[in-house]
């Protein structure tokens, strides 16, 4: 149950009332009531600190007999667990590279912590155009390595190869030993998913028309639950009429200018 703000001395945040039962009567099982109790109070003829409000005798019975009820109205409403949870899943898309050896991605390079001990060797003569083709890239890169007497080590050749790598839109599919589509983790995303709906049907009419190429990571999927209170609750409030609006703004200006008038004289 939601509390009406200004409840309590030291905060005016909002509060709530949770009321748990392991021996729920059959009618309240595998059922969450929220009760929006944020219009049952009346203000303190003397605040205290944050507190200016605090709930009567009459705000309390409506409140109880609210709970007891069960019955749904505005500020009562009854919802199944399953309605608050989700499933988070993980969307990955394909990575796509393309490498070259130039000045500007060897300085870049060298930034990298296992290739700081390259740092103030002379950079490789060789410049390899950009390509999308790794073990050609690759081939290259180890000759114009050992043109200028550079020996690396697996590790370190490893990370200059991602050094100099850049991301491609147009480039192919990077994939690993077994064929499979290596993710990109800039790409990476999360959504959530009802529990109430299957996460491929979701999956394909609110990702794939966006991203044809986008895959689930199924080991990384988690439930979660939340109560999005004031969602359920929320009650539009239709802006005033803009003629209302033009009347005020138009007042405003001329009490404006008359003040104005007044500073001048």
């Amino acid at each position: 149950m939601a509390l009406p703000t200004d409840m309590f001395y030291n905060t005016g945040i909002a509060t709530y009332v949770w009321i748990i039962d392991n021996d729920k009567r059959p009618e309240r099982r595998g059922v969450v009531q929220l009760i929006d109790g944020t219009g049952f109070s009346h203000k303190m003829r003397k605040s205290l600190g944050s507190k200016r409000k605090e709930l009567g005798t009459d705000d309390i019975e409506t409140i109880v007999e609210l709970y007891g009820s069960l019955n749904q109205s505005d500020v009562s409403k009854t919802f199944k667990n399953d309605d608050f949870g989700y499933r988070t899943i993980t969307v990955e898309r394909p990575l796509r590279l393309n490498w070259a050896l130039t000045p500007e991605r060897w300085a870049t390079a060298l930034t990298a912590k296992p290739l700081s001990s390259l740092a103030g060797r002379v950079a490789p003569r060789a410049r390899i155009e950009t390509t999308t083709d790794l073990g050609a890239f690759t081939k290259q890169l180890k000759q114009a390595l050992m043109d200028a007497d550079l020996t690396l080590t697996a590790a370190q050749l490893k990370s200059l190869l991602s050094a100099l790598s850049e991301r491609d839109d147009t480039a192919p599919v990077i994939t690993n030993a077994k064929g499979a589509p290596e993710p990109d983790p800039e790409l990476r995303d999360t959504e959530n998913v009802p529990l109430g709906e299957g996460i491929h049907d979701y999956f394909a009419r609110e990702v794939l028309p966006h991203a044809p190429d986008a895959w689930i990571d199924e080991s990384k999927t988690r439930i979660g639950y939340e109560i999005p209170f004031t969602r359920h609750f929320y009650k539009y409030v239709p802006p005033r009429p803009l003629e209302e609006i033009d009347a005020d703004l138009e007042r405003l200006v001329r009490e404006i200018s008359e003040l104005l008038r007044e500073v001048e004289a």
